[in-house]
């Protein structure tokens, strides 16, 4: 998603000066993740720097995992295991739509972020 989605749209509209920053979420911690990063973005601020979490510029937090958890929580669950089975089948059949949706609103999101100079925007969406 970061390579083929989300440094591409943010290349489209910052051009090549950007700061790229994360949540300390575990798959963003991830050594492979902060690696590719160190190497594809201009100016990224490493974990030591990250907030906890950033939810107004996690397109996966306020637009995707609302229909995924939707799609699992249709059927009762009966443990970890069952619920993680339910996640992966619900993720891997995701219509590419939804994703596209979630970038195109990620973007909105990112412009709105800039033109606030980082500070408060959720008024403007």
């Amino acid at each position: 998603m970061l390579t083929q989605h989300l440094l591409p749209a943010m290349r489209h509209i910052l051009g090549g000066t950007f700061i790229f920053q994360q949540d300390s979420a575990p798959a963003h911690r991830a050594r492979e993740t902060i690696e590719l990063l160190s190497h594809m973005t201009p100016n990224f601020i490493g974990p030591e720097m990250w907030p906890p979490n950033s939810p107004d510029l996690n397109s996966v937090d306020y637009s995707i995992w609302s229909v995924v958890e939707e799609r699992v929580y249709q059927q009762w669950i009966q443990n970890t295991d069952e619920l993680r089975h339910h996640l992966v089948t619900v993720w891997k059949d995701l219509e590419q739509h939804i994703v596209d949706t979630a970038i195109d609103e990620w973007c909105r999101h990112l412009t709105a972020c800039i033109r606030a100079k980082g500070g408060h925007f959720e008024h403007s969406l």
